[in-house]
């Protein structure tokens, strides 16, 4: 599979996509992301606001919009598209939260940026069990939580498809660093079903493609969840989707728990360590690209690692049945 950003002067470093923004193009998206932020009422949540941001998303620089929808064409064998060289507040960055639950309410440039973004490839959602339904979420290291299979942990975070569990988990996850890991160390991990595949045999594959796994929710999720019984591969058997939470999804028996094993050590070998930086967005296709974390060593001093996460449906109208007042919040 060749990826579909080469006409957009996209580069591709190891086994990732990266769109470096020329400094006009940063200016020209920084002009754009301050407008937006200082549009009232000042409230990434607030419907009205929502609706600007998805008509403002419409000027973005041309480059950058091209690219956005190519990846959403075909995310290519990675599966994986990250911008680079965005604005950031040329203002000092307030401390690094360190509460669990931490959301972005009010509409910063940073808050803004990540909404433009996330219109341009298609619906901002959020859940109302996860995060209180905010539509912009931080992505940072919290003392109660550091032993946990969170985004507020810091021990090594399986390879997970996000909200696995759910009948309408995101298609894209976009992350975009405000601040780096200290010593740049590696935060996330990215590994997609589209170069593994190669690396199972057919029993494994016959296997993983059969309703024989369960996954309950994630910790983040304040309500209990489980899903039925699913497959971790669907679609097409060539080029398959994949839905599998390696710390929260269950085998049924002793040959499917076999073919997970299998699955995980093959998205292990094909993995890509992205360090992201400061003005550095990741875009990760769900439905074809498993992420994780490695361990690391917060210091809780204002200055860790600080993302903001936002999750994109393609099919808005398909949830609509979750959505109240056809809001993008799904319960």
């Amino acid at each position: 599979m060749t990826s579909t950003m080469a006409s957009t002067n996209t580069d591709h470093r190891g086994d990732t996509s990266v769109l470096e923004l020329t400094g006009g193009e940063r200016a020209e998206l920084e002009s754009l992301a301050r407008q937006l932020a200082r549009t009232g009422p000042g409230l990434v949540d607030d419907p009205g606001w929502q609706s600007t941001a998805r008509e403002e998303s419409c000027r973005l620089p041309g480059r950058l919009s091209r690219a956005v929808r190519a990846f959403r064409h075909d995310a290519g064998d990675a599966g994986t598209l990250t911008i680079s060289n965005l604005p950031m507040p040329a203002e000092p960055l307030p401390p690094t939260p360190t509460v669990p639950d931490s959301v972005e309410r009010r509409t910063t440039v940073p808050a803004a940026l990540a909404v433009l973004l996330g219109s341009e490839l298609g619906t901002v959602i959020a859940y109302r069990d996860e995060k209180f339904g905010a539509l912009v979420q931080n992505v940072v290291p919290v003392p109660a939580l550091a032993g946990s299979q969170s985004n507020g942990g810091s021990v090594q975070l399986e390879f997970h498809t996000e909200n696995a569990f759910h009948p309408h988990r995101p298609d894209y996850v976009g992350l975009l660093c405000l601040r780096p890991a200290h010593e740049d160390q590696v935060g996330t991990q990215v590994a997609s079903i589209r170069l593994a595949l190669p690396l199972l045999d057919e029993d494994a594959l016959t296997v993983l493609r059969e309703a024989r796994f369960m996954t309950e929710a994630p910790p983040s999720f304040h309500a209990v969840g489980l899903s039925s019984p699913h497959p971790v591969l669907g679609g097409a058997p060539e080029d398959p989707d994949i839905c599998v939470d390696f710390h929260a999804t269950r085998a049924l028996d002793e040959r499917a728990e076999k073919s997970l094993a299998q699955l995980r050590e093959a998205l292990v070998e094909v993995r890509s360590d992205v360090v992201l930086r400061p003005g550095d967005m990741i875009f990760v296709d769900n439905r074809l690209v498993v992420h994780g974390r490695v361990a690391f060593s917060p210091r809780y001093d204002g200055n860790d690692r600080w993302l903001h996460r936002v999750f994109v449906h393609l099919d808005h109208r398909r949830s609509r049945r979750h959505r109240p007042d056809n809001g993008a919040v799904l319960t």
